[in-house]
């Protein structure tokens, strides 16, 4: 294969600029003030597809947000690759946190990229990292370099647990066959240190409620004789750990697969600074559960964590209330060969039977997801690890995330295919964050690197 690098050379003023106007679309998909704009950024995407040279493009309709296909089918006979992506963002909250408007991408350099990196809510999650696919499959098409069929499938409601995508799958399984599915929603250790993501943690989540008095009362009338909500829910999010950091929901680790000690050794000979590691989140000492450090912590064992809570009166100076009702939302993350269902039960029953007298307990399940492993002995795998020999000059370290993608085991269910994920951000590109960035290096890496995928995944077909 010629280098894909001269043709990024070439049009690499144009390959940035696009990402920056797809950018600038606030596909929020959490928040309903954004409908318009997450429409609106679905019929870019199409758009980006049809630009590349794919074929059959749609904007397919469900019950939330569409879902973008489309596809270049050279010969029925020749391997497909299944490109999966999504097009809405988190939610950009709080904004004065950021140093400049997160849809309003701008350039700028920073210590880990020197070529500058691109700032914007979605700028690594995930448009900048689906569409370099969409430019890698562009530069193949154009330049003839396709060497199989590709089909995209790109979400509009990842940031919302997918909702509509299982009915789309299981509709369209013909549409969507495939021989691999290759994503980038995940990262790599370093800009020097390439790897692959084996592994992702389910999820699942949950928003619970404590309801004491029928009304705010006045915490000098009823202080001390009523259950105060907050108080209690603070109490009992408390007891969901022991001293050792362990979760203590009754049954909860039933299901977890213990690594063993060589495959923890392993993974130990990746490389990391748990020095610069703290000082990058400006911390004084990691935490977590006894027995394990911290890349195994983050990665191969389940946690529970509060991502928000709130009650009672929160504006400026007092107001001395005891609130009727607290709030907390949950997520909890999981490792195979744990059930999202199933642990959404055990957390359900657990909270409602440490709850006082004096208070209502509720739990409203939001949405969750499977755990997923690809083995490294898969084709796909050695055609990844292939393809990042090519571009980085090394072979590339085979690592387990701690993040979720829930709708893996899903595609593989419905679809019967292993799914690849080959990202190319960093842990310090902060989504979900403000001031979210992405490489401009990193995403003309994975331009660069993606075709040679397709090259050495066909190769490797062709030899079964």
């Amino acid at each position: 294969m010629p280098s894909p690098g001269s043709y990024i050379e070439q049009h690499r003023d144009r390959l940035v600029q696009e990402l920056l106007q797809l950018l600038q679309l606030p596909s929020v998909s959490a928040d309903p003030a954004f409908s318009q704009d997450v429409l609106e950024t679905a019929g870019a995407v199409a758009q980006s597809l049809v630009h590349a040279g794919c074929e059959n493009v749609e904007v397919c309709d469900t019950s939330g947000y569409p879902i973008v296909y489309g596809e270049k089918i050279l010969d029925p006979q020749l391997p497909t690759v299944l490109v999966y992506g999504h097009y809405d963002v988190q939610p950009p909250d709080p904004l004065e946190l950021w140093d400049s408007p997160p849809f309003e991408p701008v350039i700028r350099e920073t210590e880990t990229h020197p070529e500058g990196a691109i700032f914007a809510r979605g700028a690594c999650d995930d448009k900048g990292q689906f569409y370099m696919h969409v430019k890698a499959v562009e530069y193949m098409i154009r330049e003839n370099e396709l060497p199989c069929n590709v089909k995209f499938m790109i979400e509009g409601e990842e940031e919302v647990g997918s909702v509509s995508l299982g009915e789309f799958v299981k509709a369209n399984r013909e549409k969507l066959a495939n021989d691999i599915i290759l994503i980038s929603d995940t990262g790599m250790i370093a800009k020097d240190v390439p790897s692959i993501t084996t592994g992702l943690r389910g999820l699942s989540y949950a928003e619970v409620t404590v309801t004491g008095a029928n009304r705010d009362l006045h915490s000098g009338l009823y202080g001390g004789a009523v259950a105060n909500p907050i108080n209690v829910l603070a109490k009992m999010i408390a007891s969901l750990h022991d001293a050792d950091n362990h979760i203590t929901i009754p049954g909860f680790y039933d299901r977890v697969q213990e690594l063993s000690r060589k495959e923890r050794d392993l993974m130990a000979e990746a490389p990391f600074d748990l020095e610069a590691y703290k000082k990058a989140l400006d911390i004084d000492a990691v935490y977590g559960e006894k027995g394990y450090v911290t890349n195994e912590r983050n990665a191969i064992r389940p946690t529970l964590d509060v991502n928000g809570i709130w009650g009672g009166y929160t504006g400026e100076g007092a107001k001395t209330v005891i609130p009727s009702k607290a709030h907390a939302k949950i997520s909890m993350r999981l490792v195979p060969h744990q059930d999202w269902q199933e642990i959404m039960q055990l957390f359900r029953e657990h909270f409602e039977r440490i709850a006082p007298p004096g208070v209502r307990v509720s739990v409203k399940p939001h949405h969750g997801g499977e755990p997923y492993v690809t083995p490294i002995d898969h084709i796909g795998y050695q055609a990844a690890s292939k393809a990042f020999e090519a571009t980085f000059g090394k072979t590339p370290v085979p690592q387990r995330g701690g993040g979720s993608i829930p709708i893996l085991a899903l595609f593989e269910r419905e679809l019967k295919s292993k799914i690849i994920l080959m990202g190319f951000g960093l842990d310090s590109d902060a989504i979900h964050s403000p001031n979210e960035h992405f490489g401009v290096w990193n995403y003309l890496k994975g331009i660069e690197t993606i075709p040679y995928f397709y090259k050495y995944f066909t190769e490797l077909s062709a030899g079964k």
